[in-house]
């Protein structure tokens, strides 16, 4: 309820001095509501993975994330597609206005009707066996809390496969339209255009990628992508690997590695061929983000810490943010420039997400066989 008070605040606030004043508010104000919204919708993501620990078994947590990852995937739907229809049918301070009406609806539904625990709404509380299992006693105090978390070798791995993870899903998300936008299509003779029309080439003549379907849907393309990779990985998990996330994270981020590398001699003969294979990238990326942020930190954090778990892990998923940022913003051309036209300017962009890839692969193996331990035994 903070989260989408907060949210909703910053929002509006945003469409108010647009409407106002008839122009989009100085950076200096758009940096500071922009940090307080993303600051209050950390609460958010934390507080869903905090209620779900208490209302979903060890032994379904996977499929049950796959799903919930749904709606985080409608939103990127609704951010990218119809963000710019809002805009055209009505006027642009309703790019915010609008989230705000909507957060302020699901404020009211969640004082209406989300309950903290089954029990809380009048059910019968049960064993999830996940890590909490067993423990009755008190609640430990914050401080002591905080550093179980981070002396948790598990918990500390999963927080750097996260960081990898973090670099990858907003190198990919929002690197990829500026690479459409900019980059010049040059059509290399009739087998390209064939192998372009299997996947689907940007109409004929059209002078950047932005044409191509997956950039023009990309807001629907990341939505299934993101379904796709969210269930793939639940189903898998539990069904495949007895309920451990570890080797689903290997196996996304061996997609993710794979992606890495073939985007590299794409680039210049067949930039058309390039957005399918972020597309796949997407799935698995956004795989990865829903087993470890979503499922594997109430497995590991329990029911009891999953908060403070899953606000660790979430932490390096932005520190991962930051780097990519940091990265990227002084390797590849700025959007708009004669620089970003040149394909060859953006081999940089695939180059960089392979050491990350790596990274978080050879980390995701080392744990493959990581279980949760109890107070007592977790039932399989």
């Amino acid at each position: 309820m903070i989260a989408a008070a907060g949210a909703g605040a910053c929002n509006a606030l945003i469409g108010i001095l647009y409407a106002t004043t008839g122009h989009p508010p100085s950076v200096h104000a758009l940096m500071l509501l922009f940090g307080l919204n993303m600051y209050f919708q950390s609460f958010g993501a934390v507080a869903i993975v905090k209620v779900n620990a208490s209302w979903f078994h060890l032994r379904e947590r996977g499929t049950f994330g796959g799903i919930f990852g749904i709606l985080i995937s409608l939103g990127l739907y609704l951010a990218y597609d119809w963000a710019p229809k809002i805009a055209d049918l009505t006027s642009p301070e309703w790019l915010f206005l609008s989230p705000a009406v909507i957060l302020g609806v699901f404020f009211v539904l969640s004082f209406l009707f989300v309950r903290d625990t089954p029990g809380d709404a009048g059910m019968v509380d049960f064993d999830v066996a996940d890590a909490s299992s067993g423990e009755t006693g008190p609640r430990e105090g914050a401080i002591a809390v905080l550093w179980r978390m981070v002396s948790h070798r598990i918990l500390l791995v999963i927080a750097f496969i996260s960081l990898c993870s973090g670099f990858l899903r907003n190198g990919i998300l929002k690197w990829a339209r500026t690479f459409a936008a900019g980059v010049t299509v040059d059509h290399g003779g009739e087998p390209l255009r064939r192998l372009e029309a299997l996947v689907g080439r940007a109409p004929h003549g059209a002078p950047t990628l932005k044409d191509s379907y997956v950039f023009t849907h990309w807001g629907m393309v990341a939505c299934i992508a993101g379904i796709t990779g969210g269930m793939f990985a639940g189903i898998l998990s539990d069904h495949f690997f007895k309920s451990r996330r570890p080797p689903v994270s290997t196996v996304l981020f061996a997609f993710l590695l794979a992606g890495a590398i073939t985007i590299i001699p794409l680039l210049s003969p067949a930039p058309t061929v390039v957005p399918w294979v972020i597309a796949f990238m997407m799935m698995a990326v956004i795989g990865v983000n829903g087993m470890l942020s979503g499922v594997a930190s109430q497995d590991f954090g329990g029911r009891r810490n999953a908060g403070t778990a899953t606000g660790l892990i979430d932490g390096f998923v932005y520190f991962g943010t930051a780097l990519q940022g940091a990265v990227y913003g002084g390797l590849l051309p700025e959007k708009g420039t004669a620089a970003a036209k040149d394909v060859d300017n953006w081999y940089a962009w695939p180059i960089a997400m392979i050491p990350m890839a790596v990274i978080g692969l050879v980390l995701s193996i080392r744990i493959w066989s990581a279980v949760v331990s109890s107070k007592k035994p977790a039932v399989h």
